[in-house]
């Protein structure tokens, strides 16, 4: 795959669970030379802490003390295997953070409105410098809402619900493919329906559908629209 280098872009990337987000999101930082941040992590990593503590997960105030509090840091190093690394308190989480518990109660966290403008801040923070892609479910909305180039990643249920049914059996996990597909559909309607910066395409995103495609066919049609937009955007200035 073709590569080139950009200066100090943000590219922001949404999109509900299982769409293919995170697989897009390093594949085009990797091609661009950017760096990468997953704000998603960043409320696993929350929930992980939330429940290693016993916290009430409907304790707005206490979470949102915990987001000021927490030494939260990402690293991003294409070559190395994982890529993409979080780390609380040095501890890496990486692996924790992926569990069927803290799937299963991240929205529940994400959608207070303290925890969301405190988590906002810090995000803000780690990519402030641009020349990052940066991928979540309000990046376009909210956090980034003047990125340079906005993508909306989207695929049918059914097929977000066998994605994540082959990784959780290849996991370890005993699932079947209809449970996986109705938490699917709960954690859409929880993400898309939360009162705060709810998960929904930015007017001005551009909407990539990666049911029936490849993340690599996927990812070169958003090069070349990333290719394209940020040579506009380089005119206009």
């Amino acid at each position: 795959m073709d590569t080139e280098h950009v200066s100090e872009p943000v590219i922001a990337i949404d999109g509900p669970a299982g769409a293919g987000k995170s697989t897009v999101a390093r594949k085009l930082a990797r091609s661009l030379h950017l760096d990468y941040l997953d704000t998603g992590a960043m409320y696993r990593a929350l929930t992980l802490v939330a429940l290693r503590r016993s916290l009430d997960l409907d304790d707005e105030k206490a979470l949102g003390e915990m987001v000021r509090e927490m030494d939260i840091k990402t690293e991003y190093k294409a070559r190395k295997r994982p890529p993409y690394r979080v780390l609380i308190s040095g501890e890496d989480v990486t692996a924790n953070i992926r569990t069927r518990e803290v799937s299963a109660h991240v929205s529940q966290v994400s959608s207070h409105l303290t925890v969301r403008r405190e988590m906002v801040k810090k995000q803000r923070q780690l990519a402030e410098k641009g020349g990052i892609v940066v991928e979540g479910r309000d990046v376009g909305t909210v956090v980034f809402p003047q990125a340079d180039i906005k993508f909306y990643i989207t695929a049918s249920v059914k097929e977000r619900s066998k994605r994540r049914y082959r990784e959780m059996k290849k996991e370890g996990y005993e699932v079947s493919l209809k449970s996986v597909q109705q938490e699917m559909v709960k954690r859409d309607h929880l993400d898309s329906t939360r009162a705060h910066n709810p998960l929904k395409k930015a007017s001005d995103a551009i909407a990539v559908d990666t049911t029936s495609d490849s993340a690599t066919l996927v990812t070169r049609k958003m090069l070349k629209i990333t290719r394209e937009r940020l040579g506009q955007v380089r005119g206009r200035r």
